[in-house]
């Protein structure tokens, strides 16, 4: 099965043959592949050169890890597309998966400086700041932190259960239907806290996004920073012509 005498690295090897078990159909995505111990000895080799050949696929998203369960085939990445105004919620929905979230902070505070500009807020003004994990199927997909001024929306802790989808209670009970957003994006690679609630390894790639949320009158109302796994998200941006035609590149 591997070739000792080859110039290519073991661990390549490993790779290799993985890569053709997944393509063959042997492991379909989302299933589970062999563990670091199993494989190690069914090809005579060290655990350390297993590991090698794992945390590369898992850097290419071919692969995904579950600490305390298991290495598993990545699904077909999920797009995120510039050119829709979707919660995570009706995002996940949208493609069939079922959205959940856990609440990391939710509170009253102060915006940064930069949240401060994007809203067009004074020095001494407040906003509701709340962070979630966002997930898919129980999967954790991103970290999202929400920053709303509290003149838009003052009841909000009282009213708003974080286990849903803030887009909908704005619109049902304030009223607030979100019109046009700008948003950046940015690869970077996941920091310890990041690699530790997306449950991905430290240093693996994710996607940064900021955005400015704004009604129809042009008033700013989210400021909004995320972070998306990389291995598990595809940016997708459709562009037509002035004929309205889709372009192709």
């Amino acid at each position: 099965m591997l070739d000792r005498r080859s110039v290519v690295p073991l661990y390549y090897q490993i790779q290799q043959f993985l890569l053709d078990q997944i393509h063959s159909g042997a492991f379909g995505p989302g299933e589970a592949i062999l563990s670091e111990k199993e494989i190690s000895a069914r090809m005579g080799v060290s655990r350390m050169t297993v590991r090698q050949a794992l945390k590369s696929l898992c850097s290419q998203g071919v692969l995904y890890s579950q600490r305390g369960k298991g290495t598993f085939v990545s699904a077909t990445k999920l797009e995120k597309n510039f050119r829709n105004v979707l919660s995570f919620s009706e995002e996940m929905s949208k493609l069939g998966s079922r959205p959940s979230s856990k609440v990391i902070c939710f509170e009253v505070a102060q915006p940064d400086i930069k949240g401060t500009e994007a809203l067009k807020m004074k020095a001494a003004d407040q906003v509701f700041i709340l962070r979630r994990l966002r997930l898919a199927d129980g999967i954790p997909m991103a970290i999202e932190c929400s920053h709303i001024p509290v003149h838009f929306c003052p009841d909000l802790l009282e009213s708003f259960d974080p286990a849903t989808s803030l887009y909908e209670t704005l619109a049902k009970q304030y009223g607030i239907h979100i019109a046009v957003t700008e948003e950046e994006a940015e690869a970077a690679v996941a920091k310890a806290e990041e690699s530790r609630l997306l449950k991905i390894g430290k240093g693996s790639p994710v996607f940064h996004f900021v955005r400015t949320s704004y009604l129809r009158d042009g008033k700013p109302v989210e400021y909004v920073n995320s972070t998306y796994r990389g291995d598990r998200y595809r940016i997708v941006n459709r562009l037509t012509t002035e004929t309205g035609k889709a372009v192709s590149r």
